[in-house]
């Protein structure tokens, strides 16, 4: 299927690995020129080598901490006239609700609300004078099915939605989209972080505790980056016009909903 996407250049957040670099990938596939982005240069600039390598796309890397002013500040003037943005950043730790204070909240919010949020404000109404664009938000499961140990990701990525609810319906008469991927558990290091604490607290092995979380997925196994990022290309391409502020899950069926 050609998404239509042949010359179109994306900003990518938090892409060295993960879902963000299977997102990459899936759109350098598509044969998107990127600019991608993580805190550590080293590890980056080997995605963004082996991607050039691969797909024969364009890759500028810019390394920098995207949940801060000052890395919100270098991307933006690095992917002024993007056509895509695909905002992401890792999750805040898991703990219980007694643990957090108000800083723990206010980083949080930085990271997972505050930072897409301005992104967003500083590249869409560029896209929206030329009339076309496309925004993908990384979110989570935990937005449809709240999820006690993560708390404080609940909390930043169901503002984030609220806003997104709204801003998508004022801009997309303009021919920009903007749309919420909810990743369920994949076969990243946050995955595997979280295995080793379900491992520790109940004294079991890393492995036991993922056959025990495979368990609850009725699709019985951990997403891959891959189909992840196969999903978030199609959100950017040609075809997903029509598709205004939704939030699409990716969980293997872990979210037991109708709507």
């Amino acid at each position: 299927m050609d998404l239509g996407l042949k010359g179109k250049t994306a900003l990518v957040c938090a892409s060295s690995k993960g879902l963000g670099l299977g997102c990459a990938r899936a759109l350098a596939e598509a044969g998107v020129d990127l600019i991608m982005n993580a805190r550590g240069a080293e590890a980056l600039e080997a995605a963004a080598q082996d991607i050039r390598d691969t797909f024969g796309v364009a890759v500028t890397t810019v390394a920098c901490d995207v949940t801060t002013e000052d890395g919100q500040a270098t991307l933006i003037n690095a992917a002024q006239d993007v056509d895509i943005l695909v905002n992401n950043a890792g999750g805040p730790p898991p703990g219980m609700w007694t643990d957090w204070d108000r800083d723990d909240f206010i980083a949080a919010l930085d990271a997972n609300m505050l930072a897409p949020i301005a992104l967003i404000k500083a590249i869409v109404p560029g896209m929206m004078e030329r009339g076309w664009g496309r925004v993908v938000n990384i979110t989570s499961q935990s937005v449809k099915s709240p999820i006690p140990v993560l708390g404080l990701s609940n909390s930043a990525r169901a503002g984030l939605t609220g806003y997104v609810a709204g801003t998508s319906r004022q801009v997309a008469g303009k021919g920009v989209t903007i749309n919420n991927l909810l990743p369920g558990i994949h076969a990243t290091d946050r995955a595997a972080a979280l295995d080793k604490g379900v491992a520790e607290a109940e004294g079991i092995t890393v492995e036991e505790a993922k056959v025990k979380r495979c368990a609850t997925i009725p699709a019985g196994r951990y997403g891959t980056a891959e189909e992840f990022g196969a999903t978030c290309a199609f959100l950017c391409s040609q075809y997903a016009g029509f598709i205004i502020g939704q939030n699409v899950l990716l969980d293997g069926g872990a979210v037991n909903t109708t709507m």
